[in-house]
């Protein structure tokens, strides 16, 4: 078994990796997270905006908080940080473009930026980007830095095709469901590397999610069906908590630890690495 070495170094690190295994389920979870967060913002918003400004901002500080503070993967808590990422994301986003009346085309390009400095800086400080390697709690906090701003990232994109590119919401939809096959076909058949692959469409996951969410909630004069976004975000959390409650009952999503070798560091090289302070120990007898 591992047995974990309390250091004072260690003493706020995680004992293992705090992001789940990449399955199907996590992509469908991931997508309606965004949804979610579409319709969730713009329904606060249209109830109350202070109280949509409360309800992202502290829906956001605490979810993050239980996160970090955890010691390793828990489905719930994991899941609701994200969900609470994707509302504040996007409310973020939306707040840029309508309270400083830039068009989504340059909203679009400053979050695009904001995204590659992150990952310029974690890859330069880490040497990775790989979530198999988020077992530290510095790590850890670049990967939630890169994963709000690719949902703010992903929200411009969103409304620069749906309504100034004039595309609609459906149409937009098919979109990034196209877009998001380019990277899955290239790891498949050509040798993408995988982290490469992973990010390139974790971050197509929030345009495409909102996309749909858009076009079930929104007035049919706006390309939408006219559910109403209180409608899908009452549907929406309903499908979340049974699939989370189903990942965290049958944890098939827990990354298995992967000792790394000494040579291994880097993208070409997606490996689990355990904190200084985790040693593996003979079970006791």
């Amino acid at each position: 078994m591992l047995r974990r070495t309390p250091t004072r170094a260690t003493a706020h690190e995680p004992l293992a990796a705090k992001v789940p295994e990449i399955t199907a389920l996590f992509w469908l979870v991931k997508v309606l997270t965004t949804g979610i967060g579409e319709s969730a913002s713009d329904f606060l918003g249209q109830i109350f905006v202070p109280l949509a400004g409360v309800v992202g901002v502290f829906g956001l500080w605490y979810a993050l908080r239980r996160q970090l503070r955890a010691t390793e993967y828990h489905a719930p808590t994991y899941w609701f940080a994200v969900l609470m990422v994707a509302v504040f994301g996007t409310m973020a986003a939306d707040g840029v473009h309508d309270g400083a009346s830039l068009p989504y085309s340059v909203t679009t390009v400053f979050y695009g930026l904001v995204v590659a400095a992150i990952f310029w800086r974690w890859h330069r400080t880490e040497g990775t980007v790989d979530i198999h390697s988020i077992t530290t709690a510095r790590r850890e906090r670049y990967y939630w830095a890169a994963v709000l701003a690719t949902f703010a990232l992903g929200t411009a994109a969103g409304d620069l095709t749906a309504m100034p590119l004039n595309l609609g919401f459906f149409d937009s939809a098919l979109l990034f469901a196209a877009i998001i096959s380019v990277p899955a076909v290239a790891w498949w058949r050509f040798g993408l590397n995988p982290v490469v692959g992973f990010w390139a469409a974790y971050v197509v996951t929030r345009p495409l999610g909102a996309s749909f969410a858009d076009w079930f909630g929104k007035p049919v004069s706006q390309t939408g069906l006219g559910w109403g976004d209180g409608t899908v975000t009452g549907v929406g959390l309903l499908c979340f908590i049974g699939l989370v409650a189903y990942v965290a009952r049958a944890r098939n999503d827990i990354q298995r630890p992967v000792p790394e070798p000494a040579h291994a560091h880097g993208l070409a090289h997606p490996h689990l690495h355990l904190p200084e302070g985790l040693q593996p120990q003979p079970a006791e007898s």
